[in-house]
Order: C-alpha cells, then sequence, then structure tokens
C-alpha cells in the first residue's frame, strides 16, 4: 500500500510512501526496544546537549521544513516557519527543565520515603496533519528528555515531514531507534499498541479515533493520552473591549485556515454588544486575503484535504437551512474554503453541536452572562476557551464555572511549553507540556526506606 503525499493547493503529488510490510514493523519495535534499554540509562546532561542541538537543527533548516509543511498541508509559509520555530523553543524548555521537573520527591513520614520517575520504554503516538511538527514536538521532547523513546505514526499525508523529523533527530546525535516515524496503515496500529515493547499511548486527533485507541489501550492495559476535538467557546460579554476581541476572534478563528482543536468555534456574545461585535467580526474577516500559501500577502492558504474542504461546506449549507444568516464568505473552490461568518446560530445547528474544522465562524447570542457560560457549557467537548471582559475580579470567578480543560481571559487560545494542555469531557484526557506533561509516561515509583 502507498499513502500519497497531495499538494492542497495545487492539487499536484508531491510524494509516495510505502507502507511498512508487518516484517519490517516488527524490526522497528525491536530497534526501539533495543535503543531504550541504552537510553534510559544516559544523564539528563546527556539527552539535554542532544536535545539542544535538535533545537538548533530545526532553526537552521527552518525555511527548507516551512516549505515542506506548507506544500504537505497548505498553510501559509510564514505560519509553517513559525511552527518550526515554536518547536525548537519546546525542545530548549524540556532541555533546560527535564532534570528539575523529574526530581525525587520526599514526604514527611518516621522514615525515608520518596517518589522516584522512572521511565516507562517505548511510547506509540498517533499524530494530525494540522500543525505537522508542533503537534510531534509537543509529546516527543518531554518523553525522550524523560529517558523513553518513541514510535511516530503520523497522519498520511505528512509523511514528508514525519521523516523529516527523524532525520533531524538523526542529525542531532541521537542514537538511531530513540525517534523512529513508522508508515503504517489502520489495521496494523492495534499491533503496535499490544506489543510488549510499547508501554505508553498518546493520540492527538477527532474523537471518532481517540475514542478507537483509547479502547485498544485500554484493552491492552496501556496508560494513554488523548487530546481530541474541541468546540471552543469564545465568551463577549457587555463589558469586553469589543475592538480588540473582535480583531482577536479573526486570528483565533482563521489561524491555519481554521484547522486547530483549540481555534475558537462558538463565539458566544451577550446580546448588548452582539451587533456591534458581529459587524467588527465581519470588517476584519473580510480583510482577510486568501490564496497560494507560497506568495507573501496571503493570509490563509487552502484546507489541507478536498474532503475536508467538502464536509466544512456541507455544515456551512446545513446551518444556513436551520436558520443562521450568511454575514461574509460561503464560498469554496476546491481546498479553498472563503473566510466564513454567519450569525443567529442556534444550540440545535449543526454548527453547534459539530466540531467546524475550517474557517467558518458562528456567532451564538446569549441574554447575559449566565446565559453565555450555559451556553458555552452545553456542549459535549471541552477543551479551551476564552472570555472577554475588562472586570478582571468577575473574570476569574467566571472562568472557574467554564467546563474546559483551559481558559484564556482576554487572550488568544494557545498553547504554551510552561503551561499543562489538555481537555474533557470527549476532548480527551491527561496533559501535555508543562511538569505535568513530562510525568505522564513516567513510572512514579514510591520508595520507603526504615
Amino acid at each position: 500500500m502507498i499513502f500519497k503525499s497531495i499538494n492542497p493547493f495545487s492539487q499536484e503529488i508531491i510524494a509516495e510512501h510505502e507502507v511498512l510490510t508487518n516484517g519490517e514493523l516488527n524490526q522497528k519495535l525491536q530497534l526501539s526496544e533495543r535503543a531504550f534499554k541504552k537510553w534510559r540509562n544516559t544523564t539528563f546532561q546527556e539527552r539535554a546537549d542532544k536535545m539542544k542541538k535538535l533545537a538548533y537543527v530545526l532553526r537552521a533548516n527552518k525555511e527548507k521544513l516551512g516549505l515542506l509543511i506548507t506544500n504537505e498541508m497548505g498553510k501559509i509559509v510564514s505560519e509553517s516557519i513559525s511552527e518550526v520555530e515554536k518547536s525548537a523553543a519546546n525542545c530548549d524548555f524540556y532541555a533546560e527543565h527535564a532534570e528539575q521537573m523529574l526530581k525525587d520527591e520526599y514526604y514527611d513520614t518516621s522514615f525515608k520515603s520518596l517518589s522516584v520517575y522512572d521511565p516507562l520504554g517505548a511510547v506509540f503516538a498517533i499524530m494530525p496533519w494540522n500543525y505537522p511538527f508542533w503537534q510531534v514536538l509537543r509529546y516527543a521532547a518531554p518523553a525522550i528528555m524523560a529517558g523513553n523513546v518513541t514510535l511516530l505514526k503520523h497522519a498520511p499525508n505528512v509523511i514528508g515531514c514525519a521523516k523529516a523529523i527523524e532525520n533531524a533527530f538523526l542529525e542531532s546525535g541521537f542514537p538511531e531507534g530513540v525517534f523512529l516515524q513508522i508508515t503504517i496503515d489502520i489495521p496494523q496500529v492495534e499491533s503496535v499498541i499490544a506489543s510488549n515493547i510499547v508501554h505508553g499511548v498518546t493520540l492527538t486527533g477527532s474523537e471518532k479515533a481517540g475514542s478507537s485507541v483509547a479502547s485498544l489501550a485500554g484493552k491492552h492495559i496501556k496508560k494513554s493520552v488523548m487530546e481530541l476535538g474541541g468546540s471552543d467557546a469564545f465568551i463577549v460579554l457587555n463589558d469586553a473591549n469589543l475592538e480588540r476581541a473582535a480583531s482577536i476572534a479573526t486570528q483565533s478563528r482563521m489561524l491555519n485556515a481554521g484547522q486547530a482543536c483549540i481555534c475558537a468555534k462558538r463565539f458566544i456574545v451577550t446580546e448588548k454588544v452582539a451587533d456591534e461585535f458581529s459587524a467588527l467580526f465581519a470588517q476584519k474577516t473580510q480583510l482577510l486575503q486568501q490564496g497560494n500559501p507560497l506568495q507573501q500577502g496571503i493570509d490563509m492558504g487552502p484546507l489541507a484535504r478536498l474532503d475536508l474542504a467538502k464536509q466544512l461546506s456541507s455544515q456551512l449549507h446545513k446551518a444556513l437551512e436551520q436558520g443562521a444568516k450568511l454575514i461574509v464568505g460561503g464560498e469554496r473552490e476546491n481546498c479553498n474554503f472563503q473566510p466564513t461568518l454567519i450569525d443567529f446560530v442556534t444550540v440545535d445547528s449543526i454548527a453547534f453541536q459539530e466540531e467546524t474544522f475550517g474557517p467558518l465562524a458562528t456567532i451564538i447570542r446569549a441574554k447575559d452572562e449566565n446565559d453565555a457560560i450555559a451556553i458555552a457549557n452545553n456542549h459535549h467537548y471541552g477543551l479551551a476557551s476564552a472570555l472577554w471582559t475588562e472586570d478582571r475580579e468577575k473574570a476569574y470567578t467566571l472562568a472557574r464555572r467554564i467546563e474546559a480543560g483551559n481558559v484564556f481571559v482576554n487572550s488568544l487560545v494557545r498553547s504554551d511549553s510552561r503551561v499543562p494542555f489538555g481537555g474533557i469531557k470527549k476532548s480527551g484526557y491527561g496533559r501535555e507540556l508543562g511538569a505535568v506533561g513530562i510525568k505522564e509516561f513516567m513510572n512514579m515509583k514510591s520508595l520507603v526506606i526504615e
């Protein structure tokens, strides 16, 4: 079987990648096991030296790697280069802080009591195409700095990125097998999870994929972390700075052509300011330039695949049939989907109930702030949210009531190496990043010495 990498803008086939045979896959697993037996015994300093070299290699090649990202999944080049830079910064962060994060923890008992953190082994990762470098380095840098090794199954349309990341690890001096990309098909996933060599599973992807993989991880009793879908609420209250809120709303919804789990998707606005906010949002959305992601001055490229563009178009048309009002955009040509804004969306609408993965913003009008929080919580996803109000004391109180893994007040929702990231409800479980993230795939072993 062969995976084809298709340029989303030109629709040209740019590469083909053969799927591993079961025999070749088994050899990769054995290589991973051998690598772990040695890597787990390296010092934090030895790991940090290589991780810092990896950050250097990524930065030194950011233009070439950025072009690869753009050609494979379609985001504008400036966003692709920024993604590589952010990935490099994450490598530096864990190189500098992993040892402190995993230091022994002592307890106040009558004997010597402490917890130590030991690496588990091979972590199997299933990663998506929307941030093909960041999603990988987000989990891989802490896992490897902790002494684990990893096997990556990347999305079929960004296998070139997966191979480039593996080459960067090797160029940085990591032993062969510490980071392995494996080009496999869905039927081979269970054999990897079932392998005694694999001790942890992490997935970033859809709710459907997460349910399937989490079930397999449970079946084979493997620790797992799931970062799944999101339909993030962007709540605008009466006292919000509407001009700034509309600017950040446009950025939050349209960044990466709207293809991010933590893109704001449900814009819940109190009735008193809804008309003004809608007008500002529409004005800023109309200024966006869509086109060839390799050209200067373009704000948004195409969606990553034709089937995704068709699905988003179907969701839009259904929402309009259900009573939503089209304010801006709405047209599609192949993978190019216009930046689109719809208003007067209700909680029964498909645009509210389903995740819309693309540049489609929906405005839902709330009676007051309590109604806005209730509408935000009335969803099966709970990844992240944003709250806009000038009253910081009220913001703290209301933020505590929002059912989400992350809440940002008067700010763009974004991931940060220093801050734990993850969701609740059907947005998944477990955390990445921060000190919490590096401990997800560790054995917290208690020692009691009389």
